[in-house]
């Protein structure tokens, strides 16, 4: 059991660390909320990170706000439930209609590593410290 709680903190690490990485070099990422842009700082993703759902904003204000910023690659990190998946594949095509190129791999590897333990972005730095937590006891 703790081997595979070990692997697991060790793959999610090792993920996190290839998106602070990735942010560290000017990528935009894109996640629901504030507390969503808060979890990633506490797991020490810096760099762009903006929110598609406050102050009201729509889809198309977030691919505006996206052509603004004059980038050509995004990471897309919505929530892991369902609307967050809907969101993720809307955002994606409405995306790649302006010529600009949505990265899935983080969300989805993401997605593997957590299965249904963890519904939202915002989850992940509890989930992290929960599993070192496990880990560290065995």
């Amino acid at each position: 059991m703790s081997a595979n709680l070990q692997r697991k903190v060790e793959r999610l690490s090792q993920l996190l660390e290839k998106l602070a990485k990735e942010a560290s070099r000017g990528t935009l990422i894109v996640v629901e909320g504030q507390n969503d842009v808060r979890a990633l700082r506490q797991l020490a993703v810096e760099g762009n990170i903006i929110s598609a759902k406050t102050c009201g904003k729509t889809l198309l204000d977030v691919v505006s706000e996206v052509e603004e910023r004059g980038t050509r690659d995004v990471v897309l990190l919505m929530d892991f439930d369902r609307r967050g998946k809907e969101w993720t594949m809307r955002l994606k095509q409405h995306l790649e209609k302006v010529k600009v190129t949505p990265n899935l791999t983080f969300w989805n590897k993401l997605l593997g590593i957590v299965g249904r333990e963890v519904k939202d972005v915002e989850g992940l730095a509890a989930y992290m410290e929960t599993l070192k937590k496990k880990t560290s006891k065995s």
